[in-house]
């Protein structure tokens, strides 16, 4: 399943993406998503928690996907 997000600033935290679109119920499950490797940006596995995501990016956990669009100006 893809789905899309629309940034409000330059960036969002991983841990708060995955709560945000609804992969993680909370932060803290989105936080043991990412240290349990199950996360990927733009292919490659990511273990920081607050890592940036900013548009253009491609975040991928438990067979879901997520493109990352800029803010609208």
């Amino acid at each position: 399943m893809e789905t899309e997000f629309r940034l409000r600033g330059e960036h969002v935290a991983l841990c708060d993406l995955l709560k945000l679109t609804g992969i993680a119920h909370s932060g803290g499950q989105g936080k043991q998503m990412i240290a349990g490797g199950e996360v990927t940006v733009d292919g490659q596995p990511e273990s920081r928690k607050t890592a940036k995501i900013r548009a253009g990016q491609i975040v991928r956990c438990l067979g879901q996907s997520v493109q990352v669009l800029a803010a609208e100006t």
